[in-house]
């Protein structure tokens, strides 16, 4: 049966992503998405994603305990791979905007715990990249020694961090199905009952093996919620409790800096140079007094708190917007009527190309927002996830 296009229009937050998103309705009331990447490095960021969710076979999709998107088609559009997907509904909350007690912080939480708890043959027999705890340890130190090597990078947090590094009770780590440092806006939530409870997941692209700590590092940015996002993760993880959990998702959080030093001085950047100097020195100024990481004697909120007052930006004339094509809560009022049900798993099939040329609307969409330059430090955290 041919089912024909009734409307499409541009799906975004507004924040000029790496992606060119459409929602495209059917007239059989499908709501779908595509997505075509901008960029060579959007371009491989998809194919990794295509990867990811390629893994989750029917089998894998049953044990989640929410929906993730189904790969339906794809075509090419002026040398780039558009990919067609079901829509997941639901609204997203900022890691920054999630307030404490039970509700988008236990839910996320709940749901990540979920994802850990998947068996790691899931990604090991995809290909996907699988590290030990020796090797999650050995890149942390890798890392910090490329950014000691840009000498940029203050002494106190490369005291603090490799007195980390060095300590063997902080690694004690049990490898899990990870995403790779997840950001808690990927998720889309609905409400049952008055609670918000977690019915998608949207990006995949990082699924792997590895610390399930860095999943959890974005507490760094919900200091509210963040006591209540430990206790009820390590409530519905069923693995042993992990007491280093929360002073290792400090440490990852706070290496996100070092990532932004890195990535600058790697790419011959001066203006990122020195948003990254700025923020680390400032980072340093916070930490000087604050007992070591994995000391034992720091709480969740401690643990926290010295990142809470970074400054949310430095500098106002970097690019770096989150890397990521947003649902916008805002723009999609219009279609919150009950969700689809997702269509059958196809993940052992060939793709289907479809024909995007005579979409209506696809040669007026809008060009993207700016994002606010004040979520400049902030959004370049999440930018630079997994790239040490």
């Amino acid at each position: 049966m041919r089912t024909s296009i009734t409307a499409a229009g541009r799906l975004s937050e507004g924040a000029g992503g790496r992606y060119d998103t459409a929602l495209v309705h059917l007239d059989d009331g499908t709501r779908l998405v595509v997505r075509v990447p901008e960029s060579d490095e959007a371009e491989a960021d998809a194919s990794r994603e295509a990867a990811a969710l390629a893994a989750l076979t029917a089998g894998v999709r049953a044990m989640l305990p929410f929906r993730a998107p189904e790969i339906l088609g794809r075509s090419r559009i002026e040398g780039r791979t558009a990919r067609v997907e079901t829509h997941l509904a639901g609204y997203r909350v900022d890691a920054a905007h999630i307030p404490a007690g039970r509700g988008v912080a236990t839910a996320i939480a709940t749901a990540i715990a979920g994802i850990h708890d998947l068996p790691t043959s899931i990604v090991q027999s995809a290909g996907l990249p699988s590290r030990t705890a020796a090797q999650v340890r050995s890149d942390t130190e890798r890392l910090l020694d490329r950014a000691e090597a840009t000498g940029r990078l203050p002494f106190g947090l490369l005291r603090r961090w490799s007195r980390a590094i060095a300590l063997d009770g902080l690694w004690n780590v049990e490898p899990t199905v990870v995403l790779g440092g997840v950001d808690p806006a990927a998720f889309t939530l609905t409400d049952v009952d008055g609670v918000p409870t977690v019915d998608g997941l949207l990006s995949w692209g990082g699924l792997s093996v590895g610390d399930p700590a860095e999943d959890l590092r974005w507490i760094a940015s919900a200091p509210d919620a963040a006591s209540d996002v430990i206790a009820a993760y390590s409530a519905a993880a069923g693995r042993s409790p992990d007491t280093m959990l929360a002073e290792r998702a400090r440490l990852h959080a706070e290496l996100e800096f070092a990532k932004w030093l890195v990535h600058g001085h790697e790419s011959a950047s001066e203006s990122v140079m020195t948003d990254a100097v700025a923020l680390l020195t400032s980072l340093d100024e916070s930490v000087r007094d604050e007992p070591p990481i994995g000391s034992g004697t720091v709480s969740v909120d401690d643990a926290i708190a010295a990142i809470g007052r970074v400054p949310a930006a430095t500098a106002d004339a970097i690019d770096t917007s989150m890397q990521t094509d947003a649902y916008d809560p805002g723009m999609l009022d219009g279609y919150e009527d009950e969700a689809p049900e997702p269509a059958a798993s196809r993940t052992d099939e060939e793709t289907e190309p479809i024909e995007f040329s005579d979409w209506p609307g696809a040669e007026d969409a809008p060009a993207a927002e700016e994002r606010d330059p004040d979520d400049a430090a902030k959004n370049a955290l999440r930018r630079w996830t997994g790239t040490a």
